[in-house]
């Protein structure tokens, strides 16, 4: 066979560089770089909470074999807690979990100032690892991505949307090293954090999550966070039991939620400072009497999906769990509840396999009602299933599964809704932003969003010039598929396209509520 042509050679060199030159393959290339530098902070993070939770319990321990040890612990608590309440009134936007915030600058030109977000991140979630805080490193991790790729995108000089997708690739990056779980960390860029599947937001953010994701595994080995390798194939006739179970991780999920901001309203009517001091000293029953509650919940979890007995001790746990969740994540102290939700619905599986054991069921197949139950739990507090579904599917390490996983999580998804139950982070970002809460915007003032045409909204198959469109905004440019149209009045839009608004910064609000009602499927 005769070797290629030097012409023919060049010319498909040319074409691998036009195909790098386009846009959604340069913001892939710099994703990449977002997603090295997100997964080393993240690591550095949950280094730091993996030692503060154990500092934790072998506080604990140590007051519960020689009580006089209470005198310095009530003082020191009260101290830190001063001082983690001055960071949050430092920099707000470090307190909480962190999704929230990250969905707010993603979807609502939020500004965040990632040189004062890093710091209270670090600090003040690690101090709170100390005193083992029900809180999950999950949503911290999300924002701490996000804000290390704001960094590298200001050093890239990267501006306006192309920095909104970085940030939603570090946000996914920084998922996918809490739990090297590159897929649902991806996904959960996609579904939760920007709502829309464009093709950009999806490339660069699986470039992201598979870049952190190998920082990730080289700091903590192959081994997921929460390793399910026990796990036995339920038979056909045994999936009937998902409908139930998720029904009751729907009711739990559900529940979960209304503690959460229950607990929130109620720490909102005490000064700010006080509220990290209160939810530090309540952590002290819990670490004496009931340390397996302590932090995150992976050590809960790792219980929960092994036991095959002992259904009330499995009940005070979830309801302990449940309880100072609450109390920890309401003060607003730095820290996440994805974790601890996981936690919860493991312990409700766990539980519902156990007392269905006693009827003919097989305790082998206790574990897979635990991981089930957990993706239940979890697709009914945030509403993103498709991420709730991946992340268990990635953590059991097995695909076998994925069908009672779905039917758990779906069966509690519909529960959830059937209780009119809002998805706990859009919850959350609403009463953040009831504040006055400063936009991004370039040196003119102005702010640009990104909003697809979904498929039945009020502006698929009608011109621009047709449509209603906020005042003092202006459709700059609309992207169908690899093509720019150049807008005009008579541009027909139609579903799949993505319309970019330039729009006063002082107005994102109401320009965004707007392009919802245009833009977006109301049924």
């Amino acid at each position: 066979m005769s070797p290629p042509a030097p012409g023919s050679s060049r010319n498909a060199l040319r074409r691998i560089v036009s195909q790098l030159m386009q846009r959604q393959w340069i913001i892939a290339l710099r994703a990449i770089l977002c997603g090295f530098l997100a997964g080393f902070l993240v690591v550095l993070y949950r280094q730091g909470i993996i030692y503060a939770t154990g500092f934790a319990r072998w506080t604990y321990a140590s007051i519960a074999a020689d009580p006089w040890l209470l005198i310095p612990f009530v003082p020191a608590a009260a101290v830190i807690g001063l001082f983690v309440g001055w960071l949050i009134k430092l920099e707000p936007m470090a307190g909480g979990s962190g999704i929230p915030q990250v969905e707010g600058i993603v979807r609502w030109g939020l500004r965040m100032r990632w040189a004062a977000v890093l710091p209270v991140r670090f600090v003040g979630g690690i101090l709170c690892g100390m005193f083992g805080l029900s809180l999950g490193r999950e949503g911290p991790s999300i924002q701490i991505g996000a804000a290390g790729s704001q960094a590298l995108s200001h050093a890239m000089k990267r501006k306006g949307i192309e920095a909104n997708y970085l940030m939603t690739s570090g946000a996914a990056a920084g998922l996918s090293a809490a739990f090297n779980a590159p897929l649902s960390g991806m996904m959960f860029a996609v579904e939760e954090v920007h709502k829309n599947l464009s093709p950009v937001i999806l490339i660069s953010a699986t470039a992201a999550s598979l870049s952190a994701d190998v920082v990730s595994k080289y700091w903590f080995g192959l081994t997921p966070v929460l390793d399910f390798t026990r796990l036995s194939p339920l038979s056909l006739p045994q999936y009937v039991w998902m409908i139930p179970l998720g029904v009751v991780a729907g009711l739990v999920g559900s529940l979960m939620n209304q503690m959460l901001l229950g607990l929130q309203t109620l720490y909102n009517r005490l000064p700010v400072m006080a509220r990290p001091v209160i939810a530090l000293l309540m952590a002290l029953p819990f670490g004496i009497f009931a340390p397996m509650v302590l932090g995150g919940g992976e050590v809960l979890i790792d219980y929960a999906e092994r036991a095959t007995t002992g259904i009330l001790l499995l009940l005070g746990l979830l309801v302990a769990k449940m309880v100072f969740t609450s109390t920890s994540f309401g003060s607003g102290v730095p820290g996440g509840i994805f974790m601890p939700i996981l936690a919860v619905g493991t312990l409700t599986g766990s539980v519902c396999g156990i007392a269905l054991s006693h009827v003919g069921l097989p305790v082998r197949a206790i574990p897979v009602f635990a991981v089930c139950a957990m993706a239940g739990a979890l697709a009914a507090s945030v509403k993103a299933p498709v991420t709730s579904i991946l992340l268990t599917v990635e953590m059991s390490g097995t695909l076998i599964h994925m069908l009672p996983v779905t039917a758990c999580a779906f069966t509690a998804l519909f529960v959830s809704d059937l209780l009119r139950v809002k998805p706990i982070y859009e919850a959350l970002l609403e009463r953040y932003m009831q504040g006055d809460r400063p936009v991004s915007h370039d040196s003119s003032g102005n702010a640009l969003l990104e909003f697809p045409v979904a498929l039945g909204s009020r502006a698929a198959g009608r011109t621009i010039g047709e449509l209603d469109w906020p005042d003092s905004a202006a459709v700059v440019d609309v992207r169908r598929g690899e093509d720019e149209v150049i807008p005009c009045r008579e541009t027909v839009l139609v579903p799949g396209d993505y319309v970019l608004v330039l729009f006063p910064a002082h107005r994102v609000g109401e320009v965004r509520r707007a392009l919802v009602e245009l833009c977006e499927t109301h049924v």
